[in-house]
């Protein structure tokens, strides 16, 4: 199934989308990919903030920019190995069955399917800036990320390894 129909999908349904990913295997490029992904739209969520904030303080967008692109594509993908470990960890002290490449693959692809949200918050950031409209469209991308790797996470640990 194409990824932006299981994006969608998984804003209504996360459980049988991430039955559906497990399903495929132990696929490490797939979610490799997925987390590779998540991570350039992250960075591209980012511009329309790092333009507005160069022109508003009068700072070079060039460097800002650089930074933003090494932060979300070499130091991010390690932070998110790191955080789906200890996820996986913690689910064990809960009777987790699962293994290790389940909980990255919830992460991963939690992250790529709230990437919608996540483009809308930069957005707002970038021409509405500050205020009620980036708090409500952040807390809903928030909430959005944490119930779908949640269920996605709770999915991979009690159904165990494919």
């Amino acid at each position: 199934m194409p990824v932006t129909t299981d994006i969608v999908a998984s804003y209504r349904r996360p459980a049988q989308v991430m039955r559906r990913l497990l399903s495929a295997g132990t696929r490490e490029d797939r979610a490799l990919a997925m987390l590779m992904a998540g991570c350039v739209l992250a960075f591209i969520s980012q511009l329309p903030r790092l333009s507005r904030e160069a022109h508003l303080t009068g700072e070079e967008l060039n460097p800002m920019l650089g930074g933003a692109l090494f932060a979300w594509l070499f130091i991010a993908p390690l932070m998110f190995y790191l955080i789906a470990a200890l996820s996986h960890l913690v689910a064990r002290l809960f009777k987790g069955k699962g293994d290790w490449f389940g909980a990255r693959l919830a992460l991963f692809w939690a992250f790529l399917a709230a990437s919608p949200l996540m483009l809308l918050n930069g957005l707002t950031a970038g021409f509405v800036g500050p205020g009620a409209a980036l708090t409500l469209v952040g807390f809903v991308w928030f909430v959005a990320f944490m119930v779908i790797w949640l269920v996605s996470l709770k999915v991979a640990e009690t159904d165990g390894p494919a």
